[in-house]
């Protein structure tokens, strides 16, 4: 046996199958309802003609038919791909074509709008519609009921073998430009984001992991004298059509934990409140302060609301999360015993980590350790000296992606050889340390160049976040006759505080950056609104701006 999603999951479905896999609002399945529907739909679609290399797309909000598909697609072989249910028409078009879908599984509410791309999506072959309790299937009359196909065919494994070089697709949106596919090989995409836990040498030690009295991402925590729970339980708040939230769930299914998905389509922190105390969740994932803030604040405006004493552990990335957000973190979570914020991206997962302990110092905003597989690169490909405060690109290597899927000048330049050694390099931009330690700056696509000095927005904004009266912040450039760039920051305030002045952010910012990194617009709104994973909308700050300084 291979390092196949499909086999890994069969192993652990066949060790575990009375075991609760996902749960989501009253909804639940153990290890071997969703392998027993997952195998129901993997026949349904060979059915369907769809087989090995084919791609199958998935427009959803986070339930456990998303779990279901992709597994399913993994069992023939074929390759799930995530689609973002923010896309418009245009977007969706593009996704679909450049991703050669020959189905898509979609629930009924997008129907209309998927009804409008029919005559545009021709590769598009067949469409299984997943009942969400709206009124919409009938816009799409030739679609397939995706209930309806599960029963018409049996739960029996007859697939024949796999193999770890089978395909993942995740589709990622970055900072600009349309969506591109990063393309892995399985057995790499399991050992950089789904792994379980140390020890994993051979695809069977997946499922003697399952069945292990302590659960292998608690090992450490128990060894330390923490009282542990029998079965891993995560709670991630990034949803699954985003990769921070499918990962998070695969790892929990391939430990033989339990994935716990949010019940709702919008991230209300009393609901997720609620969910924690009722499934006894073991580490939640949220993203930064977009997440962290208003959990946080629920917290402190109703102390002892929600029981919090089973969350062991908690993790963040994606965006900032700032100190002050961290100790409230820990305060209102007082089992938390750690608190993991990590790099990562579509392309390189895991770059580096910062851990926060109960006890000591939050680590400090953009600060991360580095792995022996992450430096930075400076223009030359070469690793930047350390504590030189050269601005560099953030590049790993060891298990890293194929390429960028029909796109092979993206590719060569996110992916490139260096002595012999293969590296990814996603775009974020950041410096090395003395003490060997990364100091994130941001992503370069979104570098500001104001008199020829380059701001990178993360880094401004992180400082910002520190202020007592900012709740959240973004930071763009705004056209400048003479410096070309001047720093704008659209900065929504603290619950109960007026909005900041100009001069109180600048005083703020002078303590901690230097002066040509110090905004020189400051517009106040009510909200700054950000992408279910927490991605801030640039685009949107810059109209902002523009509208404000007319």
């Amino acid at each position: 046996m291979d390092f196949n999603l499909a086999d890994l999951f069969e192993c652990v479905a066949d060790s575990v199958p009375g075991r609760r896999a996902v749960v989501w609002g009253d909804e639940s399945l153990t290890f071997g309802q969703l392998d027993e529907r997952a195998t129901r739909l993997a026949h349904g679609l060979q059915s369907l003609g769809v087989g090995q290399g084919d791609h199958v797309g998935i427009l959803a909000y986070s339930r456990p038919e998303y779990l279901e598909t992709m597994v399913a697609s993994y069992k023939v072989r074929a390759v799930p791909i995530n689609v973002n249910y923010r896309y418009v028409a245009r977007e969706l078009a593009y996704l679909f074509d450049n991703a050669d879908l020959v189905a898509l599984v979609l629930e009924a509410s997008f129907a209309p709008l998927m009804a409008s791309l029919r005559e545009e999506v021709t590769r598009l072959a067949h469409l299984l519609v997943v009942d969400d309790g709206s009124s919409e299937a009938s816009a799409l009359p030739d679609a397939v009921s995706y209930e309806d196909l599960l029963a018409a065919h049996a739960p029996v494994r007859d697939f024949g073998a796999r193999s770890g070089d089978d395909a993942y697709i995740a589709y990622t949106g970055g900072t600009t430009g349309y969506p591109k596919g990063v393309v892995w090989r399985q057995e790499d995409i399991f050992f950089a984001t789904m792994t379980p836990g140390v020890g994993v040498e051979r695809p069977e030690d997946v499922a003697a992991n399952a069945v292990a009295p302590v659960p292998p991402r608690l090992a450490a925590l128990a060894a330390a004298g923490v009282a542990v729970p029998d079965v891993f339980v995560s709670y991630a708040l990034g949803p699954l059509m985003h990769v921070s939230g499918h990962w998070s769930a695969w790892g929990a299914l391939l430990g033989g934990g339990c994935a716990v998905l949010h019940p709702s389509r919008k991230m209300e922190a009393h609901t997720v409140l609620e969910v924690v105390e009722r499934e006894r969740v073991t580490m939640l994932t949220i993203v930064g302060d977009s997440m962290g803030r208003p959990l946080v604040e629920a917290i402190e405006e109703d102390p002892g609301r929600h029981d919090t004493s089973s969350v062991l552990m908690l993790g963040t990335g994606g965006s900032i999360m700032s100190a002050d957000v961290k100790q409230r973190l820990l305060a209102g979570f007082p089992s938390v015993v750690t608190l993991i914020e990590a790099i990562g991206s579509s392309e390189s997962p895991s770059q580096a980590l910062a851990l926060t302990v109960r006890g000591q110092a939050p680590a400090a905003a953009l600060h991360f350790g580095a792995n022996e597989n992450t430096t930075v690169f400076d223009d030359a490909l070469r690793p930047v000296t350390p504590g030189s405060g050269t601005v560099g690109r953030l590049a790993t290597r060891g298990r890293v992606p194929l390429g960028y899927y029909n796109d092979a000048a993206k590719s060569a330049q996110a992916f490139v050889m260096v002595d012999g050694v293969r590296w990814a390099l996603p775009g974020d931009m950041a410096t090395l340390e003395a003490d060997g330690s990364i100091r994130l700056l941001g992503r370069g696509t979104m570098c500001i160049n104001t008199g020829g000095e380059k701001v990178y927005p993360e880094e401004v904004e992180a400082v910002l976040k520190a202020h007592p009266g900012i709740a959240d912040a973004v930071v763009v450039g705004f056209p400048d006759p003479r410096f070309g760039e001047r720093v704008a920051a659209v900065v929504a305030p603290a619950p109960d505080a007026a909005g900041p002045t100009l001069d109180e952010v600048q005083r703020h910012c002078r303590a901690h950056l230097a002066g040509h990194k110090v905004p020189r617009l400051l517009f106040v709104v009510d909200e700054v609104p950000r992408s279910p994973s927490g991605k801030p909308d640039y685009a949107w700050a810059k109209a902002v701006a523009r509208s404000g300084a007319t």
